[in-house]
């Protein structure tokens, strides 16, 4: 038996990510479990040095950047209500977004990590990386990567009515 109480749907606000959504919302409802959804905002302070070791940032900067974020994800969360999915919108900051997301799934004790990935090709993935693997490759728990658009099977209640009849 799988038992899932909380779901982790991270997001970079991309298309991708509103599909792995759309996954963890129907999972949680589903399973009657939390769903956590989680954005991860650059740390502009540990970029911005120069080469003297000056740092380079607007003061209001970083907070502005989370307060985006947090209006964002409040927004993406507000979709739940009345669909009996208890939603919980977290922003943090950080340099590294897959560090963040497994230190986060650990420390909540997330059982199921739903995330969107980008599918790029051989050359951008070897010279920007993939967040989404380095988490498959550390986190503490399961993690479904949904990638967009492909074969989707989260449906709309509406389809699922008339399938079913």
């Amino acid at each position: 038996m799988i038992l899932l109480k909380n779901i982790l749907v991270a997001t970079d606000f991309s298309e991708p990510s509103d599909a792995a959504l759309a996954y963890g919302r129907e999972l949680a409802r589903t399973f009657d479990a939390t769903l956590k959804v989680l954005h991860v905002a650059d740390n502009i302070a540990a970029r911005a040095y120069g080469a003297d070791g000056i740092v380079f940032v607007e003061p209001d900067l970083q907070d502005e950047l989370e307060a985006m974020a947090r209006k964002n994800l409040e927004a993406l969360v507000a979709g739940d209500e009345g669909i009996d999915v208890r939603s919980e919108p977290v922003v943090i900051s950080a340099s590294s977004p897959a560090t963040a997301i497994v230190h986060y799934a650990r420390e909540q004790n997330v059982d199921l990590i739903v995330m969107g990935t980008h599918g790029r090709g051989a050359v951008a993935h070897l010279l920007m990386g993939s967040v989404a693997e380095r988490v498959v490759r550390t986190a503490p728990c399961p993690v479904l990567t949904v990638r967009h658009p492909e074969h989707e099977f989260v449906l709309p209640d509406a389809l699922v009515a008339v399938a079913k009849a």
